[in-house]
């Protein structure tokens, strides 16, 4: 149509309804096989022993990157509500989740992402191997859904515990069983069940020797009443949680059910959701117990020893889930750029964009090899004692250093879409605030590092471990092993400091340490990008973004690694 008006060339204005053309955009990401896609799951499974799971995590890839992909979007749009009463004044303390989030759970205890390693009879699978099947699915899951990783991790951190103590057999075997039953009912009337956690108290945080909820025995046996409060109660909404509190007898851990047996609503309150940063489809909550029941787990005194047997598997899982964020990004920055036209060449074509490119492909597969070495680890831990050894440091250390890396790694990947990865109907946005979480979660970086210091100090079998890890690539890469004989130089000379100065150099000593595993972990396995890592990690200059590799790299090589 055409408007006349007056105007000094007295011409008419041309409008038109439609104003361009949409091009030069990429295509929807997905789906997309998240197994078939990632040659070094595949390869690092394998490696680690979890073959015998290849048609299991390949169906989980499949799913993960389609279904529940889609369904993530839902489950953190419509943020977890709590209702603390109903409509007639009655105390309930549940919290609403959007039914995505329950679909997304249900296969994911369905597939065993909560309990693989416990029970892989259910799916006629074998015992060897399971914990790094595990690992491999949580991997997978973690990339579309991380905040339902919450309760999973709980649940299957918890069962060895549970394992230990006679009375609480039948909720361990519970948590093992691949049945979700989102249900506020007791634990009796479910085929199976999902676990939370209550450790810190507002004054405590971290040292959780100083909190202050109190356990009183009740007459008969291993039950207590619980008074007190928990500053961070993550996933309110499960069937029972672990809690720590002080006994007579000292700080001690609780099994503290949400439902008594009679049906009754055990007696703590939910005073209020956390408004968190990211991690939105997963509640996490402050609560008050008011004498609420609870059966001791262990001797009391004990709690933070039975805690710190859970520890190694959450902390894997902070690993395995910041990998996974790293995966996704990855992935999602790669489909952006084989898409999308810059100055007359498509990006993934730009030398700049390649550097940039190829240098969060080294840093994934280095993750994911590494985090997958440990999960081999805990898998023959019960049966090697170097392997236990390695699993107490290493996981320390591999946790500190991976989850450190997501944020920036994420944060990169962004900057590959440019602003439309700041935009929520990217998924970056998402990932860029779940990034954080796991450096901060199963304690922060310096307590990883305070960690590691003192496994070395205290247990000869994980110094023996790690020095064993270090030896076993060397010979292999001159860049390695000037680094592994200097690193293993300096571990040496801090365990003889004055306590404050190594911790104060803890930091840098972990962070050297854990380049060196994740370079002997790539070096064993051959894998094609161990020249690329050793000469860019730690064969001299580096600058401390990503894109800074030299000529002298094998950029291409690494590129081709992700190629579809």
């Amino acid at each position: 149509m055409s408007i006349d008006g007056p105007s000094s060339a007295g011409s008419s204005i041309e409008v038109h309804g439609d104003t361009h053309a949409v091009r030069n955009q990429p295509p929807e990401f997905g789906p997309c096989d998240l197994w078939a896609t990632d040659p070094a799951l595949r390869e690092a499974v394998a490696r680690e022993g979890g073959d015998a799971f290849a048609a299991h995590l390949a169906g989980y890839g499949r799913i993960a990157g389609d279904a529940l992909y889609r369904l993530g979007w839902d489950a953190h749009r419509d943020r977890p509500r709590l209702r603390s009463h109903d409509r007639f004044g009655h105390r309930i303390d549940t919290v609403e989740f959007h039914p995505a989030y329950h679909e997304i759970m249900g296969t994911a205890v369905a597939q065993g992402v909560a309990c693989l390693s416990w029970a892989p009879g259910q799916w006629s699978l074998p015992v060897e191997g399971a914990h790094v099947a595990r690992a491999a699915l949580s991997f997978l899951h973690h990339q579309v859904e991380p905040g339902s990783s919450c309760p999973l991790t709980m649940t299957h951190a918890a069962v060895p515990a549970l394992r230990r103590e006679p009375a609480l057999h039948a909720w361990a075997a519970k948590a093992a069983a691949a049945r979700y039953d989102r249900r506020d009912v007791p634990m009796a009337d479910k085929a199976g069940i999902t676990l939370g956690m209550g450790m810190t108290e507002k004054q405590g945080g971290s040292d959780v020797r100083s909190n202050e909820t109190a356990a009183v025995p009740l007459p008969g046996g291993d039950d207590y009443a619980l008074t007190g409060h928990k500053w961070f109660f993550s996933a309110p909404m499960s069937d029972a949680f672990l809690v720590l509190a002080q006994a007579p007898g000292g700080l001690s851990c609780f099994l503290l059910p949400r439902r008594l047996p009679d049906g009754a609503k055990n007696a703590f309150r939910v005073m209020r959701l956390k408004d968190k940063l990211g991690d939105w489809s997963n509640a996490s909550s402050e609560v008050e117990f008011a004498g609420a029941r609870a059966q001791r787990i262990g001797e009391e005194g004990r709690g933070v020893a039975v805690i710190l047997d859970m520890v190694m598997l959450t902390r894997l899982d902070c690993m395995l889930g910041s990998a996974a964020e790293m995966r996704m990004a990855l992935i999602q920055a790669l489909h952006h750029c084989r898409h999308r036209v810059a100055f007359g060449k498509r990006l993934i074509e730009q030398p700049l964009m390649r550097n940039v490119l190829a240098d969060l492909v080294i840093e994934s597969e280095a993750a994911t090899a590494f985090a997958l070495r440990l999960a081999g680890a805990v898998d023959r831990a019960p049966h090697d004692a170097l392997e236990a050894g390695f699993a107490r440091v290493a996981t320390a250390i591999g946790k500190f250093w991976i989850c450190k890396r997501a944020p920036a790694f994420v944060n990169e990947a962004q900057e590959c879409l440019g602003g439309a990865g700041y935009v929520e109907e990217s998924m970056l946005p998402r990932l860029y605030r779940q990034a954080p979480l796991n450096s901060i979660w199963e304690g922060s970086g310096n307590i990883q590092c305070l960690d590691v210091l003192r496994a070395l100090q205290r247990e000869p079998i994980a110094m023996h471990a790690l020095r064993a890890a270090l030896l076993s690539a060397t010979g292999r890469h001159p860049a390695y092993d000037a680094w592994a004989m200097a690193v293993a130089t300096d571990t040496a000379a801090m365990l003889t400091m004055d306590p404050d100065a190594a911790q104060a150099g803890a930091r840098a000593l972990v962070e050297r340490l854990a380049l060196a595993l994740q370079a002997a972990t790539l070096l064993r396995a051959d894998s094609p990008l161990a020249e690329a890592f050793c000469r860019s990690r730690l064969g001299g200059a580096r600058g401390m973004v990503f894109g800074t590799m030299t000529a002298h790299d094998d950029i291409d090589g690494a590129l081709a690694r992700m190629e579809p």
